[in-house]
């Protein structure tokens, strides 16, 4: 993916424009489009972030190492920032190296903790145009009310990703916890005609 964004840069410049260009897990960006031949101005390996909506502006994403580096970004609607947010979640669970299952369960819940972040906002922005003083925004209420939909199916797959890898967890665990280790073990015999279990 790729596309302008606007970069918060500092007091005194205020927010700017940038291009950026997601690509491999790496999230990188340019002065302009046209300078993309002259080298990036900076990039992110997505595997050591951690992606942030912001509680107020429904523009907004921040973008954290933690401990190092924070880079502010803003989409022109609510809706860039969406396909934004999921396309650098999906970059960022592609790349994430065979994780074993506790790890990947913390990466899960903070992907559930981003789209419940964003389902909240959808939220706000449909009771906003609904109560409208000069009567409902049909128009926005339909745009908010299809992200929300959106990020509700997602948000509801990755719990289920969460639930999944939880049970597994669950069942390695047993299998080397010192209490279970002292049950009998069934062994297992096989001949040609039949399989029993002793």
């Amino acid at each position: 993916m790729e596309g302008v964004l606007w970069k918060w840069t500092n007091y005194w410049s205020s927010w700017q424009t940038r291009w950026f260009v997601l690509e491999n897990g790496i999230l990188s960006y340019y002065k302009s489009q046209d300078t993309v031949n002259q080298g990036c101005k900076g990039s992110l390996k997505l595997t050591a972030c951690q992606i942030n909506v912001h509680p107020i502006d429904g523009t907004r994403l921040d973008i954290v190492i933690p401990g190092e580096q924070h880079m502010y970004l803003k989409a022109a609607t609510s809706q860039e920032r969406q396909q934004w947010l999921v396309a650098l979640g999906t970059a960022k669970a592609c790349i994430n190296p065979k994780p074993n299952g506790n790890s990947l369960l913390k990466y899960k819940k903070s992907e559930l903790k981003l789209y419940c972040d964003l389902i909240m906002q959808h939220v706000q922005s449909v009771k906003n145009a609904a109560n409208n003083k000069n009567g409902p925004e049909v128009q926005k209420m339909d745009d908010a009310a299809s992200s929300l939909s959106a990020t509700c199916d997602t948000f509801i797959k990755t719990l289920e990703e969460c639930m999944k890898l939880s049970n597994e967890n669950d069942y390695v665990d047993q299998l080397f916890d010192p209490m279970f280790s002292s049950l009998p073990v069934p062994i297992v015999r096989q001949n040609s005609n039949s399989h029993s279990v002793d």
